[in-house]
């Protein structure tokens, strides 16, 4: 094995290659979640009108449905393919990695999907147009297949969280991919969120109704709002549920530096939640776009965002199933997909030996090239979870050496604790003396501008 079956390194300055996947991510999910969850909210919803005689509430489906088909099914459907995108340029092997394991899965997932977006269009469209229990079944049809692609998603994204057993690296097996410990918990977080924000969306949409429909908006608030409170108490369960299902590097990365930082949002938003759905039960009419709105975005925002950060945190220093590090590297055996580790490998023949993505005159270091070199080799190791800017704000890595200008300092640490792999969240990165010498005078060197930088504008200041 002498070159890598290494791909180009994807990076963009400041943000890095994780928040563009980040923010687009986050897009995603509030839209794909409303979905979802909405689709149970019409099969509810449809249900009551049918059981009560109450055609008024058809009214209130085809006005929710039309603005899902703006929010989920252009804007989510856009987004899907922006991640399909972000993640393999940014992470090629572990989008490789998760499509030899799942294929059929996705497959199957594109299936449900291709059922749920005409699913969509004619449940909008047919109301009125076909008699009303075949409009009923039509619409708990694309509930569940809303439903089923969640779920087929969900196995894929707890694997990338970890197998949960040995297992799946010795047999390769799909099935022992899929249904990992983290599967179910996971699956119930998703489940119960969903319901919440897809009643916060409807609460949004009902705020727009003409007061002459007040009687269906009051009947329409007090049966959605109940749906988003159990929700929201099952996804609260089932995460910490969730929590007891984590490997070890996770628990460390939450503990350490995840739950400080946003736990009390968390809290926060948990409980304006359960604040703002008890109100709009007891006050229906009170709903306003005023209220309304600016709730959906901060929970939208607040909430989601940080819940999509912490999962994808947690997972360092793996992108996919505890096998492939972020930076791309093979970090154990798989003998059930004939998968060798690469880390000592690197170690000994170095990384600038064995990239097929090197300029030949950066292969051999020289006291001219060093600083580019180093650069590059930081690049390639560290830019998928850093930026390599100081000051930038994806957990830069000058800073991370708080500013550090002693290249023997920072060379300590590639060769000691990154080189060992006694660091739980970050990758095991082993480069021979001389990589490791460029990395570290890279670093070094770019702290000391940064210095340089600031002090020159506090002397013009």
């Amino acid at each position: 094995m002498d070159m890598l079956g290494m791909y180009p390194t994807f990076y963009v300055p400041q943000i890095g290659s994780a928040w563009v996947m980040g923010i687009i991510g986050v897009i995603h999910v509030v839209a794909s979640h409303t979905s979802v969850g909405a689709a149970f909210l019409f099969a509810l919803l449809e249900t009551k009108s049918y059981r009560e005689n109450k055609p008024e509430l058809m009214d209130f489906i085809k006005r929710y449905g039309m603005f899902l088909l703006v929010f989920s099914y252009i804007i989510g459907s856009v987004t899907g393919v922006g991640i399909w995108y972000a993640i393999t340029i940014a992470s090629p092997r572990g989008t490789a990695g998760l499509i030899h394991n799942f294929v059929w899965v996705w497959a199957t997932e594109w299936i449900y999907f291709t059922v749920e977006v005409i699913g969509v269009y004619a449940l909008v469209y047919l109301i009125g147009k076909v008699d009303r229990l075949t409009h009923l079944k039509l619409t708990w049809a694309f509930a569940l297949a809303s439903w089923a692609t969640m779920l087929l998603i969900v196995g894929i994204l707890s694997f990338m969280m970890w197998p949960g057993s040995d297992a799946w690296y010795q047999s390769g097996s799909t099935n022992d991919a899929f249904y990992n410990i983290n599967f179910f918990a996971h699956l119930g977080v998703r489940t119960g969120s969903m319901l919440v924000m897809a009643t916060i969306v409807g609460l949004m949409v009902t705020s727009g109704m003409k007061d002459k429909d007040a009687a269906t908006r009051k009947d329409v608030v007090r049966t959605l709002t109940p749906v988003g409170l159990i929700g929201g108490a099952f996804a609260v369960i089932m995460f910490f549920y969730y929590l007891q299902t984590l490997p070890y590097n996770a628990r460390v990365m939450l503990d350490t530096h995840l739950l400080p930082r946003y736990a009390m949002g968390m809290i926060v938003v948990v409980a304006t939640t359960v604040a703002y759905l008890a109100f709009a039960w007891v006050r229906p009419l009170k709903v306003t776009a005023l209220v309304s709105i600016p709730l959906f975005l901060f929970i939208s925002i607040v909430g989601v965002w940080p819940e999509e950060r912490m999962r994808e945190s947690m997972r360092k220093p793996y992108v996919a199933g505890q096998y492939i590090y972020g930076n791309q590297v093979i970090a154990r055996d798989v003998p059930g997909k004939g998968i060798r580790a690469e880390v000592d490998h690197i170690g000994e023949r170095g990384l600038l030996q064995v990239h097929p993505f090197i300029p030949d005159r950066l292969r051999t270091i020289t006291d001219e090239n060093r600083l580019e070199v180093g650069k590059l080799l930081a690049t390639i190791s560290c830019a998928n979870c850093h930026a390599l800017e100081p000051g930038a704000p994806l957990r830069n890595i000058p800073d991370k050496f708080h500013g550090a200008t002693d290249k023997d300092l920072i060379a300590a640490f590639i060769n000691g604790p990154l080189k060992q792999g006694a660091i739980p969240y970050m990758p095991r990165i082993s480069l021979p003396a001389q990589e490791a010498d460029a990395l570290a005078a890279y670093l070094a060197d770019a702290n000391r501008r940064h210095s340089e930088a600031n002090s020159q504008a506090l002397i013009k200041e």
